[in-house]
């Protein structure tokens, strides 16, 4: 059991100074929003460019869209990445963009999108892991499709917060990262996805189970208290976005408590400059890593 504590990146003017200056801390993790209609980097092309600058680093999606994906392309692409930097790849999917225009980047047919997700999800895991793929379902067909080399193991998280999406975490994900719960509602998660995990029998590692934290080093911006009530209309912004690190450290502390290892803390405004967030989080935020008793 290991906690572990990466950084998400937003648009930045100095982009490549980021993954430079996170690499020389050894933060563990970079990860990479899919934000499309901004000027964030897409993740898979920020993924491979900051591998590219690091011998250390993971990084991994915060979350990336499956469904509208070709799983052709998104294995041979976690394949090669993996091939390039072993052990250094963690990819999230999530059911759909959390902005509305961009739903129309990732198609699927109306009233249809989970059923897509699954037999996306069961295809990826076939190429990841098998010499050849024959497959026909409902939305894909494949006919002796091979991807080489294929990773030893490649481990998928899925994030999402909803019930449906919790259960399927449970019948196919390794993984969860959450976003926009408090720590009790993080429990209450992790037992849902462990339920549905034991009724497909299957067991998800302990420690496989994180949060995106969004920190407000300058007051919580309206833009995203509002997206914090869309989510959680019960609950206090302030409860789900840290207002400065000495909060954003007990809240960490708790969500470790209700059984969380893992960790993603992103700037709650966009900042022009990162430096100083990844100082202060080097600082205020990596100690609280630690190997925990198993």
């Amino acid at each position: 059991m290991k906690i572990r504590i990466g950084v998400g990146l937003g648009p930045h003017e100095d982009f490549v100074e980021a993954i430079d200056h996170a690499e020389a801390l050894r933060t563990d993790s970079l990860w990479f929003s899919e934000v499309v209609f901004t000027e964030h980097v897409d993740p898979f092309i920020g993924m491979a460019y900051a591998l590219s600058r690091t011998r250390n680093l993971k990084v991994g999606t915060g979350v990336a869209v499956l469904p509208g994906r070709n799983p052709v392309h998104v294995a041979k692409q976690l394949a090669s990445l993996a091939a390039l930097a072993p052990k250094r790849v963690l990819p999230v999917f999530g059911l759909q963009p959390a902005r509305r225009p961009e739903r129309q980047a990732f198609p699927a047919p109306s009233g249809q999108r989970g059923a897509l997700f699954d037999e996306t999800m069961h295809v990826l895991r076939l190429l990841l892991t098998q010499d050849t793929v024959t497959f026909h379902g409902r939305f894909h067909s494949l006919t002796e499709a091979r991807i080489s080399p294929r990773p030893r193991r490649m481990d998928i998280w899925f994030g999402g917060s909803a019930r449906p999406g919790l259960e399927r975490a449970g019948r196919l994900a390794d993984g969860w990262l959450g976003s926009f719960l408090t720590p009790a509602q993080a429990l209450e998660a992790r037992h849902t996805i462990e339920a549905a995990a034991a009724a497909a029998g299957r067991e998800i590692e302990a420690d496989h189970y994180g949060i995106s934290i969004a920190v407000a080093t300058e007051g919580i911006p309206p833009s995203l208290a509002e997206v914090a009530r869309a989510r959680q209309p019960d609950a206090d912004p302030a409860d789900l976005i840290p207002e400065g690190w000495d909060k954003a450290q007990e809240l960490i502390e708790r969500y470790i408590e209700a059984g969380l290892t893992k960790f993603v803390i992103r700037p709650a405004s966009p900042m022009p400059h990162i430096r100083p967030f990844l100082d202060d989080f080097a600082a205020k935020v990596m100690p609280l890593e630690r190997d925990l008793p198993s």
